[in-house]
């Protein structure tokens, strides 16, 4: 049986290089992408060879709950969800700020991850095994003159701290958590890269921790 690798998350520049590490690993995997449904975006989602999508609407509990189940059948098992919070930028003063947009970020961006991680853990804590694998940035704007992002970093936030939180209490389930994330922009590859070097070499030890890659780290 091959090694099921489910993936979930915003499409992205480092959705795109963690699905292009998946393919050098195995021939199918199972995507779902969070929809972006913010006005004036462009869709660019990934087109790599064996990528098995699957729909998701990250605001129904219901929706998560089928696409886990739709994950493990198309894969027969799930081996590892890589899930990716990298929400999309809202650059706009408080007062142009869209009430749609609020809407969506909310509910897809925050309330959709603690859905479908409460489904893989669930799915796991049956199965006991499976690993789970958190990923986000930590990047800040890069200068003083960049339009100030309102709404990004607030889900970023919940996303962290929703991570600490299942990393500090990962002793006590049968599967494996771990987080990583990165301080460094433009470096997707070697992100992913080092994520997947991560996975393939789990020990006892790796469970609840929370793995940073930058600038000036080694692997080791």
């Amino acid at each position: 049986m091959t090694r099921g690798i489910f993936i979930a998350g915003n499409d992205c520049a480092l959705s795109r290089a963690i699905e292009a590490e998946t393919v050098k690993r195995v021939e199918q995997y199972a995507s779902a992408v969070i929809p972006n449904r913010i006005s004036g975006t462009v869709k660019n989602q990934s087109q790599e060879t064996g990528r098995l999508p699957l729909e998701w609407n990250p605001s129904s509990p219901i929706s998560a709950r089928t696409l886990a189940i739709a994950a493990e059948n198309r894969l027969e098992r799930i081996d590892e969800a890589i899930l990716i919070c990298t929400p999309p930028s809202i650059r706009n003063s408080a007062a142009d700020l869209s009430i749609s947009d609020v809407d969506m970020m909310i509910n897809d961006q925050i309330k959709g991850w603690f859905f479908l991680i409460k489904e893989l853990a669930t799915l796991f804590r049956i199965r006991k095994n499976g690993t789970l694998a958190l990923v986000y940035p930590d990047i800040s704007g890069s200068g003083k003159d960049d339009t100030v992002d309102i709404i990004g970093p607030s889900v970023l936030a919940s996303f962290r701290a929703f991570v600490n939180g299942l990393l500090a209490t990962a002793a006590n389930e049968p599967y494996i958590t771990m987080g990583f994330y990165t301080t460094d922009a433009g470096n997707e590859a070697a992100f992913a890269a080092y994520i997947f070097k991560s996975l393939e070499d789990i020990k006892k030890s790796s469970n609840g921790k929370l793995h940073k890659f930058g600038k000036f780290h080694f692997f080791k």
